[in-house]
């Protein structure tokens, strides 16, 4: 897996978006003063999102294992990875075609794995099998683009909305198993079904791309 993915990486830095400069978000900054200003220029965000793809088969294995206090540890860590690629590559401005389908690619692997193993336990396989259904939609959508018509659509608002949506409630859910709370449970579970909508709304998008 990592090998393919290395290879899969040597076609970044020859596929930046052309003549087009993100703007840093408001956020970045901030993470910029406190983080990123500690991380060598030769780490590229690039690396930081491979880096979450090998992290996934050992958060599923803890959460399925039942070791919920570092299984947590490390989802929450992926997740933290996943703000700080984005935000290097508008800072840095090392956006790449690469990095705008492997970035959320990742993100689906990683929400896929943890809603398979833990939704599916303590809420219902119906929503579990929903979301993920949902995430294979999007890939195979942003595949499509990527292969047939010759771009990446980048990451529309009801995506991103989505993605913090199953973040919040997945880890909510995992704060659940380790100390059970209805209140936790109800606003995971509430969440979640919110991220089902944004989930549809993200296919729209991508349909009308």
């Amino acid at each position: 897996m990592i090998s393919n993915l290395a290879i899969l990486q040597k076609m970044n830095y020859s596929q930046a978006v052309s003549g087009v400069k993100v703007l840093p978000k408001s956020t970045d900054g901030l993470l910029d003063r406190v983080l990123l200003k500690i991380i060598p220029y030769w780490i590229r965000p690039n690396d930081i999102t491979l880096i979450r793809f090998v992290m996934i088969p050992f958060v599923g294995i803890l959460l399925f294992n039942r070791i919920y206090d570092t299984g947590i540890m490390l989802f929450a860590f992926a997740l933290f990875t996943d703000i700080i690629d984005g935000a290097l590559a508008r800072l840095r401005n090392q956006i790449t075609e690469w990095g705008k389908f492997f970035d959320p690619f990742a993100d689906k692997l990683l929400i896929g794995t943890v809603v398979a193993i833990v939704v599916s336990q303590y809420i219902s396989v119906y929503v579990a099998a929903v979301i993920i259904f949902a995430e294979i939609i999007l890939m195979v959508n942003a595949f499509y683009q990527m292969k047939f018509r010759g771009y990446v659509v980048p990451s529309k608002i009801a995506g991103k909305v989505k993605m913090f949506l199953q973040s919040m409630g997945l880890l909510l859910l995992l704060i659940y198993v380790m100390t059970p709370s209805p209140v936790v449970l109800v606003a995971a579970t509430y969440m979640l079904y919110l991220s089902i909508i944004f989930s549809l709304l993200s296919i729209f998008t991508y349909r009308h791309a």
